[in-house]
């Protein structure tokens, strides 16, 4: 196994010098933990009666919140670790971590391996709080296990721990940097489970509550984590802090906006604005906004003088730990706040919900005619603010190229823009708020998330587009993000995705697993099965027309007839879904159509027949424009081909074609004289 150098800017008596900080990641455990145990002594009483269950105990009234505000302190460090890690600090240039991105991984596997002991810990203080049971009775085994699956908040904590686990593993395993962005990706998994339970999944407007705590706890976790990072980065004395505090520091920026923006639109679905200063979770989201303005008064503070002192000179670091230390205990403070939040309910509604409004977070005021279908939209926080932002980047990549002269065909642009309209339509139009509803419907989303979309998208060669307006980092600078999606294309993870038989079978095999499979029927009424739904329709999409239209760089080079196989080998699978669907006698997923009431939706096998239809009808015309561009494409590289040719033989007076002439001409020879 190789061992992580030095960076060369380091030597082993300055990192010697470094201070240790542990200390600072305990007192930031305790500080969370202290404020979220204060917060829920001061509502505890109120929490109770208005949920009308027996008192717990104390060990479970303070101790849960305790532990959860330590465990999330645990889990932001562990993410702002990996962050480093992976974007902050550059590896070694043979790929393997420097020593500041291994000490950063080994600070992650710590955290993660506490962040699991606390959800552990977790899910019988969840089982007594929700019962109203003391701790010892939760912790019967006969009381736990049947417990677990009928409380949704203990199921989550139980999600939570297995992949805090699985993420402690993970950090123990590697060194390379390659793997630093999937560790990533997984510590911001341990807190979806989190995300998709609580007050935001329930009540009216719970699908914008929820969506909106995802990007909340997104965006607070890199922010949070990244500073705590840094911090430790800073007091250690790692190489490149300049570079990591300036690349913090923009990401600071955006998670702050998306904080803001979420956290406004999450308190306006659980809280009327009359009783903001009137009820305890109405004060407790205005202490959480003043510590937000805090942070963002802090993060000003540093761009003005710890960012242009280390720019000056890289080794002073004063202002920056000052700044952020500062900054690191508010937000420990902030995270108890937040933890007091999540146990506080809400004011009560007056209002009685509908069947669909439960299940949906929204009622729906008719069948969905065509008009409904154009013009009654609910945007979609995931996926329509992903595509205004992908709207946006991509047309400031074009400007970029532009203002320095360079060219992009507009065409590529026309194509991207109406990939992103599309799932824009898609998800958050009368399509997007009727599919979780009315089946058919869903399918036409489905169709345009999986076949319309992507191939638009992928024509709009946004991977070509970046590698030529993002400035390489040179031979002598830090890697960048050109860098970063160079080594994406190439790692193995990328070249085993887009095998042929890979990107076809995730293309083809999803219609089967989800539909046939009994997955789809079976989650219907999870919120968090909705959205990786679509999220998986779009990136396989994605990479079958990625692999198969070839804009984009690519780390395998097939041929047209590979493609085109690849093609003529989806059509039959498509067509045989979508007769499938339209054969089958019972209806997937019945019992949550029907808890929906939705009158007007009461032919549920013929909407279901009708979804098939659409499906076998609109799921072949993509794959067959797609064989036509691949077959011009072939006649344009014949074309190609042969251009080259004439030009190397007006470049030598056709000496190849004078070879095999006289090539021939010797075979007749020797052939006479044979004779």
């Amino acid at each position: 196994m190789a061992t992580p150098e030095l960076a060369p800017s380091d030597t082993p008596q300055t990192r010697k010098a470094g201070e240790s900080s542990v200390p600072v990641f305990v007192t930031l455990g305790i500080i969370a933990g202290l404020v979220a145990a204060i917060v829920v002594g001061l509502t505890a009483s109120e929490a109770l009666i208005r949920l009308g269950i027996p008192d717990p105990g104390p060990l479970t009234t303070y101790g849960l919140p305790a532990v959860k505000g330590i465990g999330e302190v645990a889990a932001v460090i562990a993410i702002g670790s990996l962050l480093l890690a992976a974007f902050l600090v550059p590896p070694q240039r043979n790929g393997v971590l420097d020593v500041d991105g291994y000490r950063a991984v080994r600070i992650a596997s710590h955290a993660a391996i506490v962040w699991a002991a606390c959800a552990i810990v977790l899910v019988p203080l969840t089982v007594s709080d929700t019962s109203g049971q003391p701790l010892g009775t939760a912790l019967q085994p006969q009381n736990l296990w049947k417990a677990i699956p009928q409380i949704e908040l203990a199921g989550a904590w139980r999600n939570t721990a297995i992949l805090a686990v699985l993420l402690a593993v993970g950090t123990r395993l590697v060194l390379r940097w390659g793997w630093t962005p999937v560790l990533l990706l997984l510590g911001i998994a341990t807190l979806i489970p989190l995300g998709l339970s609580g007050h935001s999944s329930a009540g009216g407007s719970h699908d914008l509550a929820t969506n909106s705590l995802l990007w909340h706890l997104i965006a607070a976790s890199l922010w949070a984590g990244g500073l705590i990072a840094l911090l430790a980065h800073a007091r250690r004395r790692g190489a490149y802090t300049d570079v990591a505090a300036r690349r913090f520091s923009a990401l600071a920026i955006v998670a702050f906006v998306i904080m803001a923006i979420s956290g406004v639109l999450n308190g306006l679905v659980r809280l009327p604005i009359a009783e903001l200063f009137t009820s305890t979770y109405g004060w407790l989201l205005v202490a959480k906004t003043v510590a937000l303005v805090v942070l963002g008064v802090f993060g000003f503070a540093q761009r003005r003088r710890a960012l242009p002192a280390l720019a000056a000179d890289p080794t002073s670091r004063g202002a920056l730990i000052r700044f952020a230390g500062a900054e690191a205990l508010v937000f420990a403070a902030t995270i108890g706040i937040a933890v007091g939040l999540g146990r506080t309910p809400p004011p009560p509604e007056d209002l009685q919900p509908t069947p669909a409004e439960v299940q949906l977070g929204y009622n729906l005021d008719g069948p969905p005619t065509l008009a409904r279908l154009a013009f009654d939209w609910r945007f979609d926080l995931i996926f329509g603010t992903a595509a205004i932002v992908a709207a946006v980047v991509y047309v400031i990549g074009v400007r970029r190229l532009r203002k320095r002269g360079d060219s992009w065909p507009i065409g590529r642009t026309i194509a991207w823009v109406l990939g992103c309209a599309t799932l824009l339509v898609a998800t958050s139009s009368g399509l997007g708020r009727y599919s979780p509803a009315v089946f058919s419907v869903h399918m036409g989303a489905h169709m345009a998330l999986s076949m319309l979309a992507p191939v638009l998208l992928v024509l709009g060669g946004p991977m070509t587009l970046a590698l030529r307006a993002l400035k390489p980092a040179g031979p002598t600078g830090v890697p960048g993000p050109r860098e970063w999606l160079l080594a994406a294309l190439h790692s193995p993870v990328s070249r085993f995705l887009t095998h042929p038989l890979v990107a076809s079978v995730l293309f083809v095999g999803g219609f089967y697993a989800l539909y046939l499979g009994g997955i789809f029927g079976a989650t219907l009424d999870s919120h968090g099965a909705h959205l990786l739904m679509n999220l998986h329709f779009i990136l396989s999409g994605y990479l079958f027309y990625w692999v198969v239209i070839g804009i984009d760089p690519a780390p395998r080079n097939l041929t047209p007839i590979t493609k085109l196989a690849m093609v003529f080998g989806s059509l039959p699978f498509h067509a045989f879904f979508g007769i499938a669907l339209m054969s089958m006698g019972e209806v997937m997923g019945g019992w949550y159509y029907r808890s929906l009431a939705l009158g007007w939706n009461d032919d549920l096998i013929g909407d279901q027949r009708l979804g098939g239809g659409i499906a076998w009808a609109t799921g072949e015309i993509p794959l067959v424009l797609v064989m036509l561009a691949l077959l011009v494409q072939w006649s344009r590289a014949d074309q190609k081909t042969a251009k080259r040719v004439d030009r190397a033989a007006d470049r030598d007076d056709d000496a190849e074609l004078a070879s095999h002439n006289a090539m021939f001409a010797e075979l007749a020879r020797r052939d006479r004289e044979g004779q």
